[in-house]
Formats: structure tokens, sequence, C-alpha cells
């Protein structure tokens, strides 16, 4: 399908991005995945290529431009790449976390950390998912208390992303009774005392990329530290929160692409009574129906991407985004091990593994009901 949301320097930098997956990941994604999570090596060589802080200003070494279009690129090459996992913690630093920081630091922050956002030397992760609250950011339990410059910070997250690797986690705490103006940001760094990471969670898929338990015991954190105004980690969070759903969106199609292609080439080439099985009406009937819902999805992620960098992209355009090009995802997925037969369930044969990563999308980044509530708010619901 011919695409105009991109222009000749997102083109040009998509030959980059490219060439460094297949230089700095692919050969390495296998490994990864054994040891359940990527060298930080490839971080930074990111951060080398320019990858890494696109948005931020030129004067702290980022790129100075703040086009979401460029994250897209990087979302769509490493996802189509089949190494999807090993390259989410350039996702996570670039579409989740920096977005924070450009928003709500001061300038003694941006001073401290901007030049080691992007040139890798500090990767990021954001911690809202505690053992008994997922989806409910109003029942936090994680608290922040104030002594005179710090914050002593007390409580636990999990199925935290990039949390091994992680040396600069954005965390959720409380700090008041409110269950959504008692929220704030706190930037805890690697290292400091009584902050302990714990197990490096064993999953169903997306095996290269770790994901951390996390525990605080009397972690003191300066207020310096702080992201924004004490109080204000709802809000915060809430506008942020769009883009990364795009994001996912974006990494969805992209990935629905690919299994779809897998299978297109596998039903032209294996015969079954003497056929190619792509031959048999039953299966054409099923690529064509898989078919027509990627460029559904391509078209209208295309459209929310031109809508989010004109500024106009509204929270419930991203929950649409979110929960269907997920939901797509794992349709494709599945006919798609469904056709290969037997070989679809072989780890072998790429299918199978992009339906083992497919199943995550829809939880995070916001579960499928929840983006239907907040559509559903929407309407006045």
């Amino acid at each position: 399908m011919q695409r105009n949301i991109f222009e000749t320097d997102h083109d040009i930098f998509r030959e980059t991005v490219e060439h460094f997956v297949k230089a700095e990941i692919l050969p390495f994604h296998e490994q990864w995945s054994d040891e359940g999570k990527v060298d930080k090596a490839m971080f930074r060589a990111a951060g080398a290529q320019g990858l890494l802080g696109m948005a931020i200003p030129e004067s702290y070494g980022g790129g100075g431009v703040d086009d979401f279009r460029y994250n897209a690129v990087i979302d769509e090459v490493v996802t189509a790449s089949g190494a999807a996992a090993s390259g989410v913690c350039i996702t996570l630093h670039n579409d989740v976390c920096i977005p924070y920081f450009l928003s709500c630091s001061t300038e003694e922050q941006r001073e401290r950390w901007f030049p080691g956002l992007v040139s890798g030397r500090l990767m990021t992760a954001i911690a809202m998912t505690e053992p008994g609250t997922g989806s409910d950011l109003a029942a936090i339990a994680t608290t922040a208390v104030l002594d005179v410059d710090e914050y002593i910070v007390n409580g636990s997250k999990t199925f935290i992303t990039s949390g091994i690797n992680a040396d600069l986690v954005i965390i959720v705490v409380r700090t008041g009774p409110d269950p959504h103006g008692g929220l704030t940001l706190l930037v805890v760094e690697d290292g400091m005392k009584g902050f302990e990471k714990g197990r490096n969670l064993d999953k169903m898929g997306m095996h290269s990329q770790d994901t951390a338990e996390m525990f605080f015991s009397d972690v003191r954190i300066p207020v310096a530290n702080r992201l924004g105004a004490e109080g204000m980690g709802f809000m915060q969070l809430v506008g942020n929160l769009p883009q990364e759903r795009l994001s996912i969106a974006v990494g969805a199609v992209a990935a629905a692409e690919a299994a779809l292609a897998l299978t297109v080439e596998y039903a032209r080439d294996r015969t079954a009574f003497g056929r190619p099985i792509g031959r048999f009406q039953h299966n054409r009937f099923v690529l064509a129906e898989l078919k027509t819902e990627v460029d559904i999805g391509r078209v209208f992620v295309d459209r929310l991407l031109a809508e989010h960098v004109a500024g106009t992209l509204t929270i419930e355009q991203a929950a649409e985004a979110k929960w269907w090009t997920t939901e797509m995802l794992k349709r494709v997925v599945d006919a798609g091990v469904q056709m290969h037969g037997g070989y679809g369930y072989m780890m072998e044969y790429p299918i199978a593994q992009a339906y083992l990563d497919a199943r995550v999308q829809t939880i995070y980044g916001g579960t499928t009901e929840i983006m239907k509530e907040i559509i559903g708010r929407g309407l006045g619901l």
C-alpha cells in the first residue's frame, strides 16, 4: 500500500535504522533471548547512531527534532525484523520514557540526564504496575514520604519492561491520599540504597526483553529527582499515555504485516494434494480477509500518526488504535500458525515466535478492556 505519511528525511533515516538492526541486533537476538536481556552495548551503539533522544534539544546532544514519525520508523523496522523483543529497550526509551523527561524536567535535571539519555549511557524504564494493581492507577500503594529534601519510598513494582537493565526508572508513587491527586513521579537511580531489582521474570514470549520486579525499602530519593510538581503524577501519565498507545499500535501493524508476509510465502511454497495450499479457496479467503484488516489498520494508524504530529491526537483515538490493532495482530498470527499446520507450532519457524510475542500486546499499555472503557467514556456513557 502506498503511504504518504513519511518524507524523504524519514526514508533516509529508515535506511540507517535498517542497517543498525541488521548489524547490531539480528546477529545477537537468539543469544539475548536465551540470556533474557540484551547487551547494553547495543543500546549505547544505538545512541552513537543517533537513534536515541531524537526529540531532545541539540544543546544536550539530541536530534532536536520533535517529530514522532522518526520514532515510528524505528518501531516499524525493529518489529518487522522479527527481533522486536531485542529492540523494545529503544522504543520504550524514545516513545514512553523520554517524553516525561522532556515535559516535566527542570534545567538542572536536563543538564544531568539528557546527555546520557541521548548517548545510551542511561537506559530508562517506567514503573507503574504493582503486584496488587495494574490498570487501576488510583490503587497504587507504593508510598513516598517527604523528609526535608528527600522522599522515603517503600513498596514494590512488577512487570517492569527493561527493569533489569535500566539505569533510571520513573516510578509512580503515592504522596497523598487522593486517588488521583496523590500520585507523583520520581526518578530512582540504579544503585540507590534500598532499591533492589528482583527476578528477571520468565515470560511466554518477548524473551530478550528483560522484565523485572522492583522493591523499595526506605529508599531515599532526592526531591531533585522529582519529575514535575508533587501530586501531578496522574495528569502527567494521562498526558503521555496516548503516545505510548500509538507506539504500540504502530508496532502491532508492522508485526501483522510481517506475520502475514510469512504466511503468504508459506502458502505459496507449501503443497498439499498436488498444489500450493494458498490455492485452496478457504485459505485464499482467509488471507484475503487478513490482508484487508492489515491494510485498514495501516491506514488508520498512519492517519493517527499525522494527527499526533499535528498535536491533535486524542486519548480516545489512541485507545481505539491500541485495542483494535493489537487484537487484529492476534488474529493474523493465529491464522498464520494454523495455516502453517504442524510447522507453525515449531519454534524454528518465525511464525511461532511471532505468535508468542503478540500475545502480550493486548495487555501492556492498557488492556483491551480498559481501552474500550476509555472510548466508551469519551462517548459520554
